[in-house]
């Protein structure tokens, strides 16, 4: 049975409860991470936790324990379910209190849940076949920047995605799209110039994002980060995504039309292949 953690104690997951007064539960007053493990050994792991830091201080949040102690859990966690190749999840709220719109008025203890999901993420058959995306409309607040656990519209974009036979939606706000349900997205020009939205609070500052477009650097690889139109996205060369769970995933197809020759393009497979390269020789 799969070992979590729960405030400081390792326990199978059918023995692990948190409190019905808890802030993530009432009001999503949480943040949390997902980082890839290959080979057994955590990706990005530095990247995922200056994230995570980043996301506590937008929210006000205090946290105790330091980026080694969540490191060791993570390394227990991976060792206890015999975890090669998947992912590890780590959620943090403010902890509870008696239900109120404002925060505690004195500091509560955090609520921390890590667990662990055993996936082949590296042998994809999605990213051999590409992905089908079809366009949905950007309905999220406004701090899409913050990794808080609200998750509620991107799950409805991918059941519409679902609904309409795709793989994943991508959402739209002013004609412009803004990135994945739960992924940066990008295009390559027929120039062959990547283009992906620049940082701002519309969309999530992917660790994943960031180290690909470091590789695309180090190919010299022609980069603008910029909004781009359905319209552009449907007329390009290639499109991908990019996240700790789909690495850098191929897209075919756009609202039902063809992307390029319709198959995942080479620029993609590169960074994808450079992407795990050095992931599997950084990680830790």
């Amino acid at each position: 049975m799969r070992q979590v953690y729960v405030n400081g104690d390792y326990l199978p997951e059918t023995e692990a409860r948190i409190s019905v007064f808890d802030r993530g539960f009432l009001f999503a007053d949480g943040v949390y991470e997902v980082t890839l493990v290959l080979d057994g050994k955590l990706v990005d792991f530095a990247g995922h936790m200056r994230r995570l830091r980043r996301s506590l201080g937008e929210l006000g949040m205090a946290f105790a324990l330091t980026d080694e102690d969540l490191l060791d859990i993570h390394r227990e966690l991976i060792r206890q379910n015999d975890i090669e190749e998947g992912l590890v999840y780590l959620q943090v709220t403010r902890g509870s209190a008696d239900r109120d719109f404002l925060f505690p008025a004195e500091e509560t203890p955090n609520t921390v849940v890590l667990f662990t999901q055993k996936k082949s993420l590296v042998d994809s058959p999605l990213a051999e076949r590409g992905q089908h995306v079809v366009t949905v409309e950007d309905l999220r607040w406004r701090r899409c920047d913050i990794k808080t656990v609200q998750l509620l519209y991107p799950s409805m974009a991918k059941m519409e995605a679902k609904s309409r036979g795709a793989d994943d939606a991508w959402l739209v706000k002013d004609g412009y799209v803004t990135e994945g349900s739960s992924n940066n997205a990008y295009i390559v020009t027929p120039e062959g110039t990547v283009v992906t939205r620049d940082l701002s609070t519309d969309i999530l500052h992917g660790i994943t994002r960031e180290a690909v477009l470091q590789c695309a650097e180090d190919l010299q690889l022609r980069i603008e980060e910029r909004p781009f139109t359905v319209e552009e996205a449907e007329n390009a060369a290639e499109a991908f995504s990019t996240s700790a769970s789909g690495l850098v995933s191929p897209v075919v197809r756009i609202n039902g039309r063809e992307v390029g020759p319709g198959r995942p393009g080479p620029i993609a497979a590169r960074l994808r292949q450079i992407y795990l390269e050095r992931s599997r020789a950084s990680a830790v």
